[in-house]
């Protein structure tokens, strides 16, 4: 990884994201200070990157925009509640059969299976909630979702495949 500087990219290149480097094929790696300014940034380097190396089609990279988007809100956060000043890690893989996308932050971390059951999004009861629609919107969107979260911090991985599977009737 390449560490950008002001001096070698000009001062708002040294803002903008600490680290940034070719994770590996169809791939790259961003670390970004924990502020929420900079979530657009990473929606916006991860779907020009799907756009650009799978054959996702442009509402798929519309999902993956708003997927990663919510898990880098949550993942910076964490690290706002919980005074991290370490960076938050996104690294999205492309395929042509998929776009992976990992979400890490050194947070406090939470306990999966104690998430609340939300109504579905368009059920009226769903209102009345003020917050907590990230990880459903997530679940929605993305083909398969994992997330490993422990003390040390939580790992969303995002799973978007070219082709949705249907389903059967």
């Amino acid at each position: 990884m390449d560490d950008l500087s002001a001096s070698s990219h000009g001062p708002i290149a040294s803002f903008a994201v600490s680290k940034i480097g070719n994770a590996e094929n169809g791939g790259i790696e961003i670390e970004i200070p924990a502020r929420t300014d900079y979530v657009s940034l990473v929606r916006l380097v991860v779907a020009e990157l799907a756009a650009l190396n799978s054959s996702l089609e442009p509402e798929r990279i519309d999902d993956l925009r708003v997927a990663v988007s919510e898990a880098t809100t949550n993942a910076v956060q964490a690290h706002i509640r919980s005074d991290c000043n370490q960076q938050v890690r996104v690294s999205c893989h492309c395929s042509e059969g998929a776009v992976l996308v990992e979400v890490a932050d050194q947070g406090p971390g939470f306990d999966v299976n104690a998430l609340p059951k939300m109504p579905a999004v368009e059920h009226p009861e769903r209102l009345s909630h003020e917050s907590g629609m990230g990880l459903l919107l997530i679940r929605e969107l993305a083909d398969e979702l994992t997330i490993d979260s422990n003390s040390e911090g939580t790992e969303i991985r995002l799973l978007f495949r070219t082709a949705r599977a249907s389903s059967s009737s």
